[in-house]
Formats: C-alpha cells, structure tokens, sequence
C-alpha cells in the first residue's frame, strides 16, 4: 500500500492556515469559501478507508476550484478522524456545526459512527452527503438532509445471493460480520436475500470493531462446514478470517465480502490467499478508462492526490465530491442548504462522465447498481 506517513504533518498545517476565514455565513451569497466537514476514520485497522475517501473529496474539490468553484468560491473540505468510533463521530459533528459552521457534512466513513450522528444531523438541518455505507437506516425511512450516492448494502447481498445460489449452487451459507450496527445491517440484508429463496445461514460469527480478533467466529462458523462465507468487516479483519480459514479448512470455500470491506487494501493484504474471493461494488472499476468520468477522476488523482491510490473508494470520494459541484453550480441566488437540496430533487438527473445519477422528492439515493468482482490474480467483473 502506498505510504501515508507524511499525510498527518501536512493536515495540521493546511487546517491553521486554511481555516482561518469565518464560515458563519455559509448560508448567504458572499464570496467565503464554502466550507464542508468530514468525519471519518484516518487512524487504526479501517484508516484506509479514511484516507482513500478524503483524497478522492479532495482531488475533485481542488479540480473544481480550478476552474472557479461555485460562482467564485472556493470548496473547502476539513477532516477530523474519528478512528471509526461513534463517540469521536459525535464530537467532532459537533464542532462541525457549532465551531466550524460547516455548509453540509460529507463523506462519513462507516455504518456506526454515521447512526451516532443522525440525530444531530436532523436536528441541525444539516445535509449528509454521500456517506460511505450502505445501510438502510439512511434510506429507510426517507430522511430529507442524508443524500446517498451508493446502492445500500440490501441491493449488494442481493447479488451475491443470486451468484452464490443463483451461478454456483451452494446451499450453505454462512455469515461473518462486526458487531455492531454495520455488521447487523448486512447480516440482515444476507438473511433477507436468503429468505427471498427460502433459507437461511448454516452459522454465523462476529468480531468487535477495530479488532482482527476473529478466531471465535471461525469457530463458531465452520462447525456447520459452509461452502461459502459472507462477510460484513473491514479489510483487516476480513483478510485475517480468510487466510485463517483457508490454512486451518482449506481452499473451496467461497468468500463474498460487500464493498465497505475496502477491495484494494483486501486484495493487497490477501495476495494469492484471494482466490476465492469476490466482492459488490458500488462504483465501476476505477482502473476501466473506458468512462470518461474514470479517466477524469484518474488524471485529477495524479495532479492533485498522487500519493492516495487508485481505487474503489477514493473513485467514490471523487464521485461524492464532482456531484456536490454540479449540485452546488446549480443553485439560482444564495446558495443555501435548502436550495442546494431543492436543485438535487429537480433536477434529479445528472451524468458524470457516463455515470447516471437519480434522485427524486422522495428518493435520495442516486446510484442502484451493483457490480460483482474478483479479485486475484487482478480485480475483474463478474457477469
């Protein structure tokens, strides 16, 4: 994986010399930057995830600004780390919207630390911009402030079930999955896609949050000798399950992770033990230049974030940050967080470069597709 030793000494820098405007006015027409808060995870086993995202905010932000911003004003995106705990999310959302006076937050990374800020999200009447999960907590029921831009994690269980059962016939199924609300929404999701063809998981096993503490669930599971694994983790602890079950069970075994697990930091920490490992994706593959968003998104990469890799989440930090822009560049008058949300739903469509977004008055999530992918010997699509 490329370094990121150097990223925590620049961060410092750019929030005391960027930052130092007055973002208390973010709402009327002046010519401050409009500045938007990311809370996300930059420290621990997830910091991948953390920093992939941010790059690709950052690298569309910095195109953006280049060719004039929104109506001359500069996007600014500040990021505090959470390490993927709810209780720093929290604190750090509010220092966002009582200190900062953020225009929206965006870009959270994860399932528990975006359900602690909910409430506060709603509260405040503060836009939640294309948060990193899948959850169906954010689309189900319709909240007006959280705008998703990926499919949820219900639509990509659903396509691993149909390639499981559907392109492999397996029968047994199990679960692997964190414990705690990310991992309870794809055990749900799995369960809901195997009840849809009437069945249900052999076993299942958990492991807690920030840990690669995963040899109790290996236990728990393989005592019902499944022939394929779902997991709900992050890379870290999702690679020490599979190269833990394929020394101590062996090699036919099946393991589907969904797209939160962070596909390339996987991939690089499984090396040959990713054989049999597929994974739904959200976004299309960003090493595919066949989309011109891609090769946007790959040029804007090597000028502005050259030391964040290419990749499936910072391709949708990229996305996230390119449609805030269109959104923004949209607005009529001041741009306000109600305006800015009012643009969205009428206008409803928008195409990045070959990628079709859609939003409604009643539905924010913009993309429902779901790709399935191998990853070993190189990251390909799955018919």
């Amino acid at each position: 994986m490329t370094s990121y030793k150097n990223i925590f000494i620049i961060i410092p820098v750019l929030l005391c010399t960027i930052f130092t405007t007055s973002h208390a006015n973010q709402e009327v027409g002046n010519r401050s930057p409009i500045l938007l808060g990311q809370s996300c995870v930059l420290t621990g086993p997830a910091k991948d995830l953390g920093i992939e995202m941010r790059g690709g905010l950052i690298a569309a932000f910095a195109k953006a600004n280049e060719e004039g911003g929104i109506q001359g004003r500069e996007i600014l995106l500040k990021s505090k780390d959470d390490g993927y705990e709810p209780d720093k999310a929290i604190k750090n959302t509010l220092e966002f919207i009582t200190e900062d006076q953020v225009f929206m937050l965006i870009g959270e990374v994860g399932t528990p630390t975006s359900k602690a800020v909910i409430p506060l999200v709603e509260k405040n009447k503060i836009p939640f911009f294309a948060p990193f999960t899948g959850a169906e907590f954010l689309r189900n029921p319709f909240r007006k402030y959280v705008i998703n831009i990926r499919a949820s994690y219900f639509q990509e269980m659903e396509r691993l079930a149909s390639y499981l059962i559907g392109k492999k016939k397996l029968t047994r199924i199990a679960c692997f999955y964190q414990n705690d609300s990310y991992g309870f929404a794809g055990l749900q999701g799995i369960k809901k896609a195997l009840a849809k063809r009437n069945m249900e998981l052999v076993s299942t096993g958990s492991y807690e949050r920030n840990t690669v503490a995963v040899m109790g669930a290996i236990n728990d599971i393989y005592k019902a000798s499944p022939e394929a694994v779902v997991l709900v983790g992050a890379y870290s602890a999702c690679a020490e399950f599979i190269k833990l079950s394929e020394n101590m069970v062996g090699k036919d075994i099946i393991f589907g992770n969904i797209s939160f697990v962070g596909t390339d930091s996987l991939k690089e920490t499984l090396g040959s033990y990713g054989a049999n490992v597929v994974v739904t994706q959200v976004v299309p593959i960003p090493q595919d230049g066949s989309l011109p968003i891609i090769q946007e998104y790959q040029e804007a990469m090597k000028k502005y974030q050259h030391d964040v890799p290419i990749s499936f989440t910072s391709l949708e930090g990229y996305i996230a940050g390119t449609l805030f822009h269109r959104i923004a560049q949209g607005v009529e008058g001041a741009l306000t967080r109600e305006k800015f949300i009012d643009t969205m739903q009428n206008q409803g469509r928008f195409e990045l470069g070959g990628l079709t977004l859609n939003f409604g008055k009643d539905d924010h999530q913009g993309l429902d597709t779901v790709y399935l992918t191998r990853i070993y010997p190189k990251t390909e699509e799955i018919e």
